[in-house]
């Protein structure tokens, strides 16, 4: 369990809990170590390296070991990467050549001729009959052996690992941080949560817990030590019960409820009581998920508890028995009225309701009057909404300034996308700008004065990470509409799965659109070669775990856009499998390497979406012949089995267009408000850093920065948001 949480820290704040040992000669274990690292992107701080040199060689190896586990880990280094064509990316075949040579080879093969000739007297071929086809014909080891050195370059990945404190004050900080998060948190740091909560329980505790998926996992934890909840709605209670019972805290998914423990159901129906009593009306709330309700009071059977009366209530309501009326209810029936001054009113009850009403209010109403009302209560009640929903309708309010023909597009909590045409009227250009500058206004009163500014230039077109569910787990994430430069000449996307139970085929694919994003042509296991790349071939089943890559020699592209996408073809979906993730590498044209070398992984991440095809991030080359990657995180629907990216290339080309065009708000438009007037703001180039404390912005923290410095990097990049 210990190296699961050391992993854990590793993780989330790239920093190696204080290591234990006895003291002793470490060094040329220590640099061993440090060696070790480097193939796989991973280096000590010289702090680090320092504390390490100074245990016995014993505990340098025995931290080495679990160390090197965890970042093999972190950049898909942990499983053995085989490619179907030995030496990928040379010799590459011809697909309608490469389809010949399979059915030659089962024409010989006495065991599949006769099945093969009649597919062929029948004019239709099954690729998957043929023997050679989609199964490695070569071991992982004859792969390595048919593969040059990689040359190490200056511009390959290098993540250094930071020396942290004891691992009790690591874990107590990193709860604080995720159960006290401001946004909420991804499927991946939600289950960590809950693996810190069952241990911090009873420790200290944040401030406040502002996001209820988040309260409702430390909830449980504190349940089960017997410590008081935290709730004050009736949602808590049942978001607890979905907790309990290993089901979907946010509500989107259905949750069969378990037979509980009559602790358990004394504990829920004694909070539902106890909120409804303190407030008759959060028995309102009980509209918004009447089905789920009814589903726990058959399992909590309030009827045997009397004297929580109000419990019983809520069930009532529930089942249709006892009216209350919701609040959304009533503000629908003053819109369907066009009565926008008594919706106003109304909704000023409710900061965060008015606020993602802004739009259609200013939309329907009548005169300026009635705008002026609506930006009045907006700025009277801005200081009780949350930070990142007065940055989510502040940027809504940035793109519909920009009127274009483009698509609205939508996404999910899980990452499914879909778009439609905006057939929206637009917002009063005076109304929306008067809003934008109180935004902006309500923004920067609540943001820190750093004093000294030290900023990494390559965060400012980073995204805000409004929600963690916009970025996918794994090492080199960017936010959802975060921007990053690519450097290098050879692009290299790759996908890694491996089934449960079922064959599943997963095709990783490049489509290549001209500016105007239509289709110029494509890559995958139907088309090996294009102009600029080449596919490793197509895999079919994965019992032992698959790899496919593409390679793109990005200056002889032609295409305006590069999109890579996994679809699934057949078996098991990505929530399915044991596990699957993507990710890419850069290489310099002459440093060779096998098809997968960690040290060139800029970006992996997990594959968890409900859609069957992924669609990671976006490749886009500017004016200046450049690359630069749009981050996507985006999954469509597709079809139930033989999806591929020749059906898909118009739905695909859509949400693309979609997500590209819109902008979003980055980092630097928080820098923007926090350093005006006061903040000095100093560039980091990678050279020394200030001797003073200083608030640091960046991809990854330099070494030697002052011990007060706040420090904000891409592991705790939601801590810039306010609350």
């Amino acid at each position: 369990m210990a190296h699961s949480l050391e992993s854990l820290v590793i993780r989330h704040t790239h920093r190696l809990s204080s290591p234990k040992g006895s003291a002793g000669e470490g060094v040329t274990a220590a640099r061993q170590f440090d060696a070790a690292l480097t193939s796989v992107g991973f280096k000590l701080s010289a702090e680090l390296l320092a504390r390490l040199s100074g245990l016995s060689e014993a505990a340098v190896v025995h931290t080495a070991k679990r160390t090197l586990h965890s970042v093999s880990e972190m950049v898909g280094d942990h499983v053995r990467h085989n490619s179907y064509f030995i030496d990928f990316p040379a010799n590459v075949p011809d697909t309608e050549e490469f389809w010949m040579r399979c059915v030659t080879q089962a024409l010989g093969d006495d065991k599949s001729r006769e099945n093969v000739l009649t597919q062929l007297a029948h004019g239709v071929l099954d690729l998957l009959s043929l023997p050679t086809y989609g199964r490695y014909q070569h071991t992982y080891e004859e792969m390595l052996a048919a593969q040059d050195e990689l040359i190490a370059s200056a511009g390959d990945r290098v993540t250094v690992l930071h020396l942290g404190r004891d691992l009790d004050d690591e874990l107590t900080d990193l709860y604080l941080a995720l159960a006290g998060s401001t946004t909420p948190l991804g499927e991946d740091h939600l289950r960590d949560l809950k693996t810190l909560a069952e241990r911090c329980a009873l420790g200290p505790q944040p401030e406040s817990i502002p996001v209820r998926e988040n309260r409702a996992v430390v909830n449980e934890a504190r349940l089960g030590v017997g410590a008081d909840l935290l709730l004050d709605t009736v949602t808590d209670v049942l978001r607890l019960a979905c907790a309990l019972s290993g089901g979907d805290v946010m509500l989107q998914e259905p949750t069969r409820f378990r037979a509980l423990s009559r602790p358990v159901r004394r504990g829920l129906l004694a909070g539902l009581d106890a909120v409804v009593a303190a407030n008759p009306a959060k028995l309102a709330d009980v509209h918004a998920h009447r089905e789920p309700f009814k589903r726990l009071g058959e399992r909590l059977h309030p009827h045997e508890y009397p004297r929580w009366p109000h419990a019983a209530d809520v069930f009532a309501v529930a089942r249709g028995e006892k009216e209350a009326r919701s609040f959304d209810s009533r503000v629908e029936k003053l819109l369907d009225a066009f009565d926008v001054l008594g919706a106003v009113q109304l909704l000023k009850s409710a900061p965060g309701k008015l606020f993602r009403a802004l739009d259609l209010l200013l939309r329907i109403a009548a005169d300026q009057e009635e705008r002026d009302a609506v930006v009045a209560a907006a700025v009277e009640v801005a200081p009780e909404v949350s930070g990142r929903v007065v940055l989510s309708v502040r940027e809504h309010l940035h793109n519909r300034e920009r009127e274009t023909d483009e698509p609205r597009i939508f996404v999910n909590r899980r990452g499914r996308a879909w778009v439609t045409p905006d057939v929206r009227p637009p917002v009063p250009a005076a109304d929306r700008d008067r809003l934008i500058a109180a935004l902006d206004a309500e923004m920067r009163r609540r943001l820190p004065a750093p004093g000294r500014l030290l900023l990494d230039p390559d965060i400012l077109d980073v995204a805000l990470p409004l929600s963690g569910r916009a970025t996918a787990a794994g090492l080199g994430v960017l936010p959802r509409g975060s921007v990053s430069t690519v450097d290098g000449e050879q692009l290299r996307f790759f996908v890694y799965w491996k089934e449960t139970e079922n064959r599943t085929d997963y095709d990783l694919s490049a489509l290549l659109l001209h500016a105007d994003y239509s289709t110029d042509s494509w890559l995958s296991y139907t088309s090996l070669t294009a102009v600029g790349g080449e596919h490793s071939g197509d895999v079919t089943e994965a019992p032992d775990g698959a790899s496919e890559f593409v390679n793109l020699s990005l200056d002889r592209v032609r295409s305006a856009f590069i999109v890579p996408q996994v679809n699934i073809y057949a078996g098991e979906g990505f929530e399915e499998v044991e596990e699957s993730f993507f990710g890419f590498m850069l290489r310099d044209g002459e440093q060779k390497g096998r098809p997968f070398e960690p040290r060139t992984v800029r970006m992996k991440s997990e594959l968890r979406g409900v859609g069957r095809v992924a669609l990671p991030l976006v490749f886009r080359r500017e004016d200046d012949g450049r690359w630069r990657a749009k981050w996507l995180h985006l999954y469509l629907k597709g079809i139930s089995s033989a999806n591929r990216v020749e059906e898909n290339q118009v739905s695909v080309s859509k949400v693309v267009r979609a997500l590209v065009e819109r902008e979003q708000l980055t980092v630097w438009y928080l820098i923007d408000l926090m350093s005006r007037d006061t903040t000095a703001v100093d560039l980091w180039d990678g050279g020394p850093v200030p001797d003073e404390p200083v608030m640091y912005i960046g991809l990854e923290r330099p070494e030697g920065l002052h011990p007060d410095s706040r420090i904000i990097t891409l592991e705790n990049l939601r801590d810039l948001i306010p609350g």
